[in-house]
């Protein structure tokens, strides 16, 4: 078995690759036939990116899928919703799954074996929901644990506090679903920052015949204050046209991302004169943001304006220098007049 983390990772590259092919085949949506939406699972990524109601058992759907889409042209196609539909369909039964496996082996959560517990550490979730306690609670009452392996030790703290806290005739299946649920959302979160946008930017640079080389192809791209990984350098990192950052952001969160991305993108055009950089953004930034991160990033724009922008980025290597917007002046010089004596 795996962890609930494991086999959305798996889901979400599979649905990644499902809507790529789909890009791929209608000429980035704007081309969709019926054949390219008779497999069912492309039909539901695609019903979800338009947001659509899925009618499996309409005979003529499909056509129907088309004219939504026709009717709603001006409506942005949703990457985020129309890939982890099929993410949340294969975790959310696979959740199930791990509560009857906890509840056989407890004989119906009424006795807890620190052994047992220790050697299926993928139950765990199962156990927080059912102490409704937060990775840090737990870890205070128990030490460290996950679900992909913990001590002994822990196992054996972890099956006194179950013993002492849970009671079997109050539990619920579907309210510890329901719970397991906050947790299926977070893990999705992490994986569409992580993996689904930057795949959707490398399709669209690769599509162009841009080179580039992504965060884990290269050790570090030179700055001005120290140096670090940009999600793309393009062509490569000794002598770079142009970064790329990708970046999903809350409303709550906006304001401090684009600091720490400003920053970046400073020290960086600081030490390579004509170096475009590029944010790609995602989620609910603020407009305010999106305006002061523009003063930095020669461009900042949406998801589905990537190939738009691996056109641009195409003529830059070509030796465009109009697509540059932005020359940052920084240096960092010790002062003469300092004497150490100060100290």
């Amino acid at each position: 078995m795996k962890t609930i983390y494991q086999l959305a990772h798996e889901a979400m590259n599979v649905e990644i690759k499902r809507y790529l092919d789909l890009l791929n085949l209608s000429n980035g949506l704007e081309n969709i036939r019926e054949e390219y939406l008779s497999e069912p699972d492309t039909a539901k990524l695609f019903a979800a990116g338009i947001g659509a109601e899925w009618l499996e058992n309409e005979s003529d759907f499909t056509k129907q899928l088309i004219a939504e889409r026709q009717r709603k042209s001006a409506v942005p196609f949703d990457v985020e919703q129309a890939v982890t539909v099929g993410v949340y369909n294969q975790i959310r039964p696979y959740a199930a799954t791990l509560f009857d496996e906890a509840e056989k082996l407890t004989n119906s959560f009424t006795t807890f074996d620190a052994n047992t517990l220790h050697q299926t550490p993928l139950l765990l979730p199962v156990f927080q929901n059912l102490l409704t306690l937060n990775k840090a609670q737990l870890k205070n009452k128990v030490g460290a644990v996950s679900d992909t392996g913990f001590s002994k030790p822990s196992a054996k703290r972890l099956a006194v506090l179950l013993k002492s806290t849970i009671k079997p005739q109050q539990i619920s299946k579907s309210q510890i679903l329901q719970r397991l649920e906050i947790t299926m959302e977070g893990i999705v979160r992490d994986l569409v920052g992580r993996i689904l946008f930057e795949e959707v930017v490398a399709n669209a640079l690769s599509n162009q015949g841009v080179e580039y080389k992504r965060e884990n192809e290269y050790s570090s791209l030179a700055g001005v204050v120290y140096d670090f990984r940009a999600d793309f350098v393009i062509p490569e990192p000794s002598n770079p046209i142009a970064f790329i950052e990708v970046r999903k952001s809350s409303s709550r969160h906006a304001s401090l991302y684009a600091k720490d991305e400003m920053f970046s993108a400073i020290n960086w055009k600081g030490h390579h004169k004509r170096l475009i950089g590029v944010i790609i953004v995602g989620g609910d930034w603020t407009q305010a943001t999106l305006r002061v991160m523009a003063r930095v990033f020669d461009y900042v724009v949406p998801l589905n304006k990537c190939t738009e922008l691996a056109k641009i980025l195409k003529s830059a290597l070509a030796g465009d220098e109009t697509v540059l917007k932005w020359l940052i002046e920084l240096s960092i010089q010790p002062s003469e007049k300092f004497a150490q004596k100060n100290l």
